[in-house]
C-alpha cells in the first residue's frame, strides 16, 4: 500500500467515487452447494444497491434482455426508456467474491500456489476462470434487472498481474472510463498471472484495497454472509455462545488495529476456513485496515438487511447509531 500512495498522482480517476461495495461470496452463493447462486439474497442486495445508487423512487427499466434459466422469452420494452433518459446512477464500483464458484476448482488444482507448467494447474486455471466469470455474469444480470447499468470486468482480461500474490500492475483506466461513461463496473476475484510463481488467485478483498487507494471513495461497504444473527466481525467464531460483535475497530498509521467498541477482556480468535484460498476473515480485516488507513471508513455488515441498506446509503458517515448492527473499521486519527 505504501507503493500505491507514491503513485496517487497517476490515478485515472478524475472524479470522486461515492462507494466501493464488496459482495461476499458466501452471501450471494450457497457456499456448501457447488456453483449455486443464492437468488433470494442476490435479488435483495441488487434492490438495495438500486435504492442507494438511483435517487428516483420509481424503478428504472431493466437492462437484462437475455433469456433467464427456465424461461422462454426475452423481456424487453424499449418504449420504457423514453421517460428514463435522465436517470443517473451514483458512482459505485462493485467487487464480488467467488463463494461456491471458483474455490473448488482453485483448491483442487493448486492454482494459488502457481506453476503453470503443471497440466493440472493450467487446467485448474481455466476451470477457475470459467466458474468465477459465470458468477460474475449472474451478478451483472441481477443488477441490470434493477436498472443498474452494470458491466462485468475481469481482472485477468483487464491485465491485472501479481508478483508473489501482490498486485504489481493493474490497468485501472478501463474501470475509470466505464464509470465516466455512466456504467457500474462489476469486478471479481480471479485467477491471474504472477511474475514470480506464474499464476495465483487474486481475491476480491485485495482488489478493493487497490481500487480504494486510487479512486479514494467516500466509503467502502463489505456485505458478508447472511447467516442468522451474524452481523459483522466478532471476537471469536460467532457460533460460540460468548461471541461479541466488534462495533468499531481503529487503525493506526502503521496499519495495526485495535478494538475500540466494545472494550474486550480476552484476545481475539480469527480462524481461516480450510477451503478458502483467499485468506478468510483475517485477510478481510487486514484489507479493511489498509483502506481505513487512507482515511476511508469501511462498514462490514450483514447483506440484505436494514443495516446493510443504511451502510450503502452512506447514512453512517456522520455517526454510528446504537441500533446499527455491523462493524466499522476506520482510521484512529
Amino acid at each position: 500500500m505504501e507503493e500505491l500512495n507514491k503513485n496517487q498522482s497517476h490515478s485515472p480517476f478524475t472524479q470522486p467515487i461515492r462507494c466501493i461495495v464488496k459482495l461476499g461470496g458466501a452471501a450471494i452463493t450457497c457456499k456448501n452447494e457447488l456453483e449455486m447462486v443464492n437468488e433470494e439474497i442476490l435479488q435483495k442486495v441488487s434492490e438495495q444497491l438500486r435504492q442507494a445508487m438511483i435517487a428516483s423512487s420509481e424503478k428504472p427499466p431493466g437492462m437484462d434482455w437475455s433469456k433467464r434459466h427456465g424461461g422462454s422469452e426475452i423481456c424487453c420494452n424499449p418504449e420504457e426508456f423514453g421517460d428514463h433518459s435522465a436517470t443517473e446512477c451514483s458512482r459505485f464500483i462493485v467487487v464480488h467474491g467467488a463463494g461456491s464458484f471458483g474455490h473448488f476448482q482453485a483448491s483442487k488444482s493448486g492454482v494459488h500456489k502457481g506453476q503453470l507448467n503443471k497440466p493440472l494447474v493450467k487446467g485448474g486455471f481455466v476451470a477457475t476462470r470459467i466458474s468465477v466469470t459465470t458468477l460474475n455474469l449472474e451478478i451483472v444480470r441481477a443488477l441490470a434487472r434493477e436498472g443498474i447499468p452494470s458491466i462485468g470486468m475481469s481482472p485477468f482480461s483487464c491485465g491485472w498481474i501479481t508478483s508473489e500474490r501482490h498486485i504489481s500492475s493493474a490497468d485501472l483506466s478501463s474501470v475509470a472510463k466505464a464509470i465516466d461513461s455512466g456504467f457500474t463496473p462489476v469486478l471479481h476475484g480471479d485467477a491471474v498471472l504472477d511474475e514470480i510463481q506464474e499464476c495465483t488467485i487474486l481475491s476480491g478483498d485485495v482488489i478493493i484495497s487497490h481500487l480504494a487507494a486510487y479512486s479514494k471513495p467516500e466509503y467502502v461497504v463489505f456485505l458478508h454472509c447472511s447467516k442468522t444473527d451474524v452481523y459483522g466481525v466478532y471476537d471469536r467464531p460467532p457460533t460460540e455462545p460468548d461471541a461479541v460483535l466488534l462495533k468499531e475497530i481503529a487503525v493506526a498509521e502503521d496499519g495495526s488495529w485495535s478494538v475500540v467498541k466494545p472494550k474486550l477482556q480476552n484476545s481475539i480468535e480469527l480462524t481461516v476456513a480450510a477451503h478458502d484460498t483467499t485468506g478468510g476473515m483475517k485477510t478481510k480485516i487486514s484489507e479493511a485496515a489498509m483502506i481505513a488507513k487512507l482515511g476511508i471508513d469501511v462498514y462490514i455488515v450483514k447483506a440484505a438487511t436494514s443495516h446493510s441498506l443504511r451502510a450503502l446509503n452512506g447514512d453512517l458517515r456522520s455517526s454510528i447509531p446504537d441500533d446499527w448492527l455491523g462493524t466499522v473499521v476506520r482510521s484512529a486519527r
